[in-house]
């Protein structure tokens, strides 16, 4: 349902030289992802940074055409988060989550791209680099690279745009789980990725 109330409202708009993201999700309904240590819900913690993505770019004297995979708590399949994003006939994925461990010490921010990618592969590490450097600095959590891997929702976008995913630190980790439990640190995180997107798209 959702995928097709976006491509009616999209293809009833004027088309546009724009860039046009979609961002990602992760989780939702009865998938939660991640369960922190105070009990919070991966799931939960990307849609604010979501949410707040949004917020901020209405804000924006230009702002960007950003499109979301979920706007409330649904679970979405994977494959549908993948064919919204080629008919929307998208730019760039962004797909959010956060990272869980065994080992209570863990932690960092992590993004990964997809090995398969040939035309935008370049493009993704760049933009994997850039989001994970400017939250690193940004929210002073540590890096952990930009990483290749076989997530579906990157090989299924990896023909059409660049594609990263990016862990947004471990909620099984005691402090960065308290960071991100905090709408000023949301905030922080949500205008650091909007703002290195921006920088992306504008080179």
């Amino acid at each position: 349902m959702i995928l097709v109330l976006k491509m009616c409202f999209i293809f009833g708009q004027e088309s546009t030289a724009q860039k046009r993201i979609i961002i990602d999700v992760g989780h939702g309904g009865k998938d939660a992802g991640a369960i922190g240590i105070n009990d919070i819900q991966e799931k939960d913690v990307v849609l604010s940074i979501a949410n707040e993505i949004l917020k901020l770019n209405d804000d924006l004297e230009k702002p960007l055409d950003i499109y979301l995979t979920r706007y409330k708590d649904t679970l979405i399949s994977l494959s549908d988060r993948t064919k919204l994003t080629k008919a929307l006939n998208a730019d760039l994925f962004v797909s959010l989550h956060c990272n869980h461990s065994d080992n209570p010490d863990a932690r960092g921010i992590e993004v990964y791209a997809s090995r398969k990618q040939e035309k935008f592969s370049k493009a993704s590490v760049f933009m994997g680099y850039q989001i994970e450097s400017a939250l690193c600095e940004a929210i002073g959590y540590d890096s952990r690279g930009v990483k290749f891997t076989n997530f579906q929702v990157l090989r299924e976008t990896a023909d059409y745009c660049t594609a990263i995913l990016i862990e947004l630190g471990f909620l099984s980790n005691w402090d960065e789980e308290s960071y991100i439990s905090d709408n000023h640190n949301i905030e922080r995180i949500a205008l650091s990725i909007l703002l290195s997107i921006q920088k992306s798209i504008e080179l």
